[in-house]
């Protein structure tokens, strides 16, 4: 067998190899960060293996920088690990006392991971081609972060401008709301408005859900507001409604480009009540091959949901606490499509009501479920099944 670490980096990459036997083949050598570079180090690692299932290269998990690397290795057909950073520093300090930390030594102790087989899971072709759907769905995170800060905002506005309105109306973030506040943007505006045009906007902006009568009452209030007139921040409060109706726009089109995907994948996990297309493709995209996990436990472990565990001696923690390693976009996407399918499954909401009868905190009881949420997922992802509703 032929080892190949590579630690890699935004504008090269340092590479390692040697074989079973501890020979060093190659000693470190840096490649750039272009086609150049990816031939010259697979030219080397075919000079000395032709047979290409015969070669383990190594590489960390370093964000976008491995990305067009790994592409090209898979491409190629070679048998290619990605490795969380964490494992490699860990290892690294196993072998030495000193505090040695280079790319080059990385590049080498990569490759001695490799030599240990320490477990690990070769990337698939799959799980290379998931991170389109990965994208997605890590996009579409950030989108929906972005979007309820600027909704935070438009509250911490109209508590300013238009405090009455809230007690008003169900939920300030409507478009109806956003409708009026957009031309509108505080109590004298609404309070000066012409009747007629403050009607025909609601019912516009509502499908006729509200008429004439609810702005006569939203005007009535404004005149008795008291709200400040603040020019910059009505100025403020109408850009911000431009900048959320602008990012929900960008969501649903990125939601459309998920369910095109989850359509063509035509997973399982979606027949369980409480997981739609959203939340299931977090967790798919995440996941990725379901074959690089021996067990459900791994996967708990890759999200960060499984329990720390601390004994030494005579102390044992009996408190141990959810370990947070790992994926965090995974362990958000479980952990909320627990809370939904505990809703809306009567064998996961009689799971947690036991749970819970057993004195367990509710979050507790929760992380319970979801352990059992994840082992009923890689059932379903591994005999390809839909899941089964109890009568």
């Amino acid at each position: 067998m032929i080892y190949v670490g590579i630690d890699v980096a935004k504008d090269k990459h340092d590479c390692f190899i040697t074989n079973s036997d501890g020979e060093v083949l190659f000693k470190a050598f840096t490649i750039p960060n272009n086609l150049d570079g990816f031939n010259d180090l697979y030219q080397k690692i075919a000079s000395v293996m032709e047979n290409i299932s015969k070669v383990k290269v190594g590489l960390e998990a370093t964000g976008h920088y491995n990305y067009n690397l790994l592409g090209y290795l898979i491409d190629k057909g070679c048998p290619t690990y990605v490795i969380n950073p964490l494992h490699t520093n860990l290892y690294r300090k196993s072998l030495s006392l000193r505090q040695t930390k280079t790319d080059k030594v990385d590049a080498r102790t990569i490759a001695s991971m490799l030599m240990s087989d320490v477990n690990l899971k070769s990337y698939s072709d799959t799980s290379y081609h998931n991170e389109e759907l990965k994208s997605l769905t890590r996009y579409r995170f950030d989108k929906v972060k972005e979007r309820a800060k600027l909704k935070t905002s438009i509250s911490r506005l109209v508590c300013i401008l238009f405090p009455e309105l809230e007690k008003l109306v169900p939920t300030l973030h409507m478009a109806s709301v956003y409708a009026m506040l957009s031309e509108f943007p505080s109590a004298k505006h609404v309070a000066n408005a012409h009747l007629t045009r403050l009607t025909n906007l609601l019912e516009q902006a509502s499908k006729g859900h509200y008429s004439k009568d609810t702005a006569i009452i939203f005007r009535e209030a404004a005149r008795t507001s008291i709200g400040s007139n603040m020019p910059a921040k009505s100025l403020e409060l109408k850009h911000t409604i431009h900048l959320i109706q602008e990012l929900t726009s960008e969501i649903d089109e990125i939601e459309n480009e998920i369910k095109c995907i989850m359509d063509e994948i035509n997973s399982p996990i979606l027949s369980i009540p409480g997981i739609n297309y959203r939340m299931g493709a977090m967790i798919i995209a995440e996941i990725g091959d379901f074959n690089r996990f021996d067990s459900p436990d791994k996967i708990l472990a890759y999200a960060g949901l499984s329990p720390s565990t601390y004994q030494s001696g005579q102390l044992d923690g009996a408190y141990s606490h959810m370990e947070k390693r790992g994926s965090r976009y995974l362990r958000y996407a479980l952990y909320n499509a627990g809370k939904y399918v505990c809703h809306w499954d009567p064998t996961f909401a009689a799971y947690l009501a036991k749970k819970r009868a057993e004195g367990k905190h509710y979050n507790v009881a929760l992380s319970h479920a979801v352990k059992k949420l994840v082992r009923v997922i890689y059932h379903l992802e591994k005999t390809h099944q839909p899941y089964i509703k109890a009568a």
